[in-house]
């Protein structure tokens, strides 16, 4: 079984307006995993609107975890544990302080979400941090669901970063692997693609989502559809419903 996949990531009207880079990032790969299974690795990160630095505090995290996740995954050994996370976000958070005190700045100025998922043949494992979410389409039913949810905080538009002190608030999850399509997303599409009331996933707008890839004859990313849905995801169809950066990877497996 093979992964195919489309990642984009657009500034928002709001970042356009200020003359401010993109402050969300990602990073997506398909690595050979335990016997000669694929394995799908997605990270998407977005950086706090109070950071001074959070685009590249969410640059950081995303390079970070994709190296490391590289590493542990070029050789046919199971899914990595919580232990091993925790230790990818520690190096993640160490290079971020790092950065911070060459700049005379804090950690917090490079304060971003995280959102990560590593799908094997028999096992999906999530970790997030803050909010953005991970939804999955069941290979028997074809419905969708929210692996890992949105995490706000006690107040409005408030939530968690990797750089929260003592230590970040992060959620590990780990899932039978009974899915044949997946989705990891910034907040920027949250309120577009979750149920507000119920927290479930809009089939209408992953199953669409899903096809092209479905019918695509590549594998691992098809950068013709990545182009296209950065396009989408740039549309006035979309920004007149929110001006916040967007990221969406979706992938399914065939």
């Amino acid at each position: 079984m093979e992964w195919c996949y489309a990642a984009a990531s657009v500034v928002g009207l709001s970042h356009i307006r200020a003359r401010t880079r993109l402050q969300d990032a990602k990073h997506c790969f398909v690595a050979n995993g335990a016997n000669g299974g694929r394995v799908l690795f997605a990270v998407v990160a977005d950086g706090a609107g109070s950071a001074k630095l959070g685009g590249e505090g969410a640059s950081i995290i995303c390079r970070t975890l994709a190296s490391q996740a590289r590493r542990a995954l070029c050789s046919p050994t199971e899914l990595p544990d919580d232990e091993t996370i925790w230790t990818w976000l520690d190096i993640a958070r160490d290079r971020i302080q790092l950065a911070a005190k060459k700049r005379e700045l804090t950690p917090r100025d490079f304060a971003a979400t995280l959102v990560l998922v590593i799908a094997s043949p028999d096992t999906v494992v999530t970790a997030h941090i803050g909010d953005g979410a991970i939804v999955a389409r069941d290979r028997d039913d074809a419905q969708w669901s929210v692996l890992s949810k949105p995490h706000h905080g006690e107040y409005a538009s408030t939530t968690y970063f990797v750089t929260d002190d003592p230590q970040p608030t992060m959620r590990i999850g780990r899932h039978p692997n009974r899915f044949n399509a997946i989705a990891a997303f910034s907040d920027g599409i949250e309120n577009l693609v979750l149920d507000s009331v119920t927290g479930a996933a809009y089939a209408a707008f992953f199953t669409p989502m899903a096809k092209p890839l479905e019918a695509s004859t590549v594998t691992g990313r098809d950068c013709t559809l990545s182009r296209s849905l950065a396009a989408f995801l740039g549309s006035d169809r979309l920004n007149e419903r929110t001006d916040d950066d967007k990221t969406l990877i979706v992938a399914v497996q065939k």
